[in-house]
C-alpha cells in the first residue's frame, strides 16, 4: 500500500471522528437547551402563580399557593391522611393503575391480533367494540363499582377497560397493515398460520402496539382515580376528593402534583422499555418514537 492511500486512509477516519464528536457535542448542546427551557417555564409558572397569591392577584383559598401545596404534602408525609399513611395512597392508586395497565394491554394485544387475523370475526364483534368504546366511562366506573364494591377489583377494571381501546385499536390497525407478501412468503416456506402471527404478523405490529403504551399508561392512571373518586376506602383520588369537599385547594392540587410525578416518572420507565423492545429500528426513527413531542 502507497504512502499517499495510508495518509488518505488516516484523513477519511480523522474526518469521521471530527464528524462524530461535533454531532454529540450538538445533541448535548440540544438537551441542555431543552432541559433550560423546561425548567425557565416551571420557573415561571411556580413564581407567577406564588407572587400572584401573596399580592392577592388570586385568593389562595380558591386557588392555593406553591408554597401552601409543599406546606400540605409535607404534614401529609409526616402525619398522614384522614384515611391513613399519605404513602398508602400512593401505593395503592399506583397498584391499581399497574394491575389495570397489564389487564389492558394483554387483552388489547390479544383481542386486536385475533381480530385483524381474522376479517370474519371483526365484522361479527366490531359494532359492539364501537358501542361499548362510546359509552361514558364515568357511567362505567359507576357501574363497576356497583359490581364489585369499593375495593380494588372495581378499580382495576375501570382502568382495564380505558387502557384496553387504545391498545385494541392499535394493535388491530398494525395488523392489518402488515405487508402481505411476507406474509405470503412464510406460507410458502411452510410456516403455520400460529407460526405467521408469531413470526410475522405480531413483530411487525409491534410499532404500532408500543407507540399505543404511553397513551395507555396516562389511561391507566386516569382510570384508577377516576374510579377512587367515584367510590373507594383508599386512594389518591379520595384524597382528592375529600380535598374538593373541604375546599383545600392546596390538598387538590398536591395530590394533582403527586399523580404528575408518577406519570412522569412511569413514562421514563415505559421509554426505557420501548428502547429496548425497538433495539432493531434505525436510531434516528427510534429516538423520536420515544422522545414523542
Amino acid at each position: 500500500m502507497s504512502m499517499e492511500a495510508i495518509a488518505s486512509g488516516s484523513g477519511a477516519a480523522s474526518d469521521e471522528a471530527s464528524l462524530s464528536a461535533l454531532a454529540r457535542a450538538r445533541l448535548a448542546r440540544h438537551k441542555q437547551q431543552v432541559l433550560a427551557g423546561r425548567l425557565g417555564i416551571f420557573v415561571f409558572i411556580v413564581a407567577g402563580w406564588q407572587i400572584a397569591a401573596l399580592t392577592g392577584f388570586i385568593d389562595p383559598f380558591f386557588f392555593g399557593s406553591p408554597w401552601g401545596i409543599c406546606v400540605r404534602l409535607w404534614d401529609w408525609g409526616l402525619n398522614g391522611t384522614a384515611y391513613g399513611s399519605f404513602w398508602l395512597q400512593i401505593w395503592v392508586t399506583l397498584e391499581e393503575s399497574i394491575l389495570g395497565f397489564i389487564v389492558g394491554v394483554t387483552s388489547g394485544i390479544f383481542f386486536g391480533v385475533l381480530l385483524g387475523e381474522i376479517p370474519y370475526l371483526a365484522e361479527v364483534i366490531g359494532p359492539y367494540i364501537k358501542i361499548v368504546n362510546a359509552l361514558p366511562r364515568i357511567v362505567l366506573g359507576s357501574i363497576f363499582v356497583m359490581w364489585l364494591g369499593l375495593g380494588l377489583p372495581s378499580k382495576v377494571l375501570l382502568a382495564a377497560v380505558l387502557v384496553f381501546f387504545v391498545v385494541f385499536f392499535n394493535a388491530f390497525q398494525g395488523v392489518r397493515s402488515v405487508d402481505r407478501n411476507l406474509i405470503s412468503n412464510a406460507r410458502i416456506l411452510g410456516a403455520t398460520r400460529l407460526q405467521v402471527v408469531r413470526h410475522v404478523v405480531f413483530p411487525s405490529a409491534m410499532t404500532w402496539i408500543i407507540a399505543s403504551l404511553h397513551v395507555a399508561l396516562g389511561f391507566s392512571i386516569i382510570g384508577a382515580i377516576v374510579g377512587e373518586f367515584l367510590g373507594s376506602e383508599k386512594g389518591l383520588g379520595l384524597v382528592i376528593a375529600t380535598a374538593q369537599n373541604t375546599f383545600d385547594a392546596n390538598g387538590v392540587f398536591g395530590a394533582m402534583l403527586v399523580i404528575g410525578m408518577l406519570a412522569l416518572s412511569a413514562e421514563g420507565v415505559m421509554a426505557m422499555i420501548e428502547k429496548r423492545l425497538l433495539a432493531w429500528q434505525p436510531a434516528n426513527t427510534r429516538d423520536s418514537n420515544i422522545q414523542g413531542l
